[in-house]
């Protein structure tokens, strides 16, 4: 299917691995100039080197950012080229109780999952506002309603931002523009590898097993009852991307495999 985004610009933080690297093929694959995301300079020249490797013909760079730092930001915003596309995947967790998450585990998790999506829609909605044309997607979470008691803080980021995009969404009525918040569920990122891995072989079980545990005995809502993989998210947020998609503003898309719940 053409999703007739040949020509398009996107912007992906996050994209070095997981979810956003995996967007990013499905994006160059439509034609699109993608520019990757990471916090280190050597991972963001890694990830772009495997993309033209994969696609010698697409127009792919990056841009090296921490999230956690303003003045990154900042600088970030003096380089990004007109962008049709913004996808706000950047995300960090940290996996404590909620007594042992200090003010300052709090503001990062809120600086990087949040802000960096408030200053880049700030930066850039005006301007896709005034060509009548863009998309804005925010990537949160089904933690966002499921809350884990060792992820309140991140949990907490994950449903801010389906305030943030559905109000900024009101301010796109009558044009082209649509903000949309896409809902993932357990997804087998690269983390999440390295966690089952890690799992597996503490417990001297197979990955498999681990696996099959997770779903049976801590994410027990799941009627996928599987980690979904980072290319069954992608499929979805290139989509949502496309000016296929005109008739969705102001969603939130789950992908959760029905881990939360409810008939909408």
């Amino acid at each position: 299917m053409d999703l007739k985004l040949n020509g398009k610009t996107a912007f992906i933080t996050g994209s070095t691995s997981g979810i956003g690297f995996a967007t990013a093929k499905l994006l160059l694959e439509e034609g699109v100039k993608v520019i990757i995301n990471g916090r280190q300079e050597e991972s963001v020249s890694v990830a772009v080197e495997k993309l033209r490797e994969m696609y010698p013909m697409a127009k792919v760079k990056g841009l090296a950012t921490d999230f956690s730092k303003a003045e990154e930001v900042d600088a970030l915003l003096e380089k990004l080229p007109l962008v049709d596309i913004l996808i706000n995947n950047v995300g960090i967790f940290s996996s404590q109780s909620f007594f042992e998450t200090k003010d300052k585990d709090w503001f990062q998790q809120i600086e990087v999952n949040i802000m960096s999506g408030v200053r880049l829609s700030r930066h850039l909605l005006p301007k896709m506002l005034n060509a009548n044309w863009g998309r804005i997607l925010f990537i949160s979470s089904e933690c966002a309603t499921l809350v884990p008691p060792d992820l309140i803080a991140y949990s907490t980021t994950k449903a801010a931002m389906l305030a943030v995009s559905r109000g900024l969404a009101h301010m796109t009525s009558g044009t082209g523009v649509t903000v949309n918040t896409v809902i993932p569920g357990s997804t087998l990122t690269e983390g999440a590898k390295s966690f089952l891995d890690g799992v597996a072989a503490k417990e001297n079980k197979t990955r498999a097993e681990v696996e099959n545990e997770f779903f049976s005995k801590v994410r027990t809502s799941s009627l996928l009852e599987r980690f979904a993989s980072v290319e069954e998210i992608a499929n979805t947020i290139t989509y949502y991307a496309s000016p296929l998609s005109a008739a969705t503003n102001g969603a939130t898309i789950k992908l959760d495999g029905g881990s939360m719940g409810g008939i909408l």
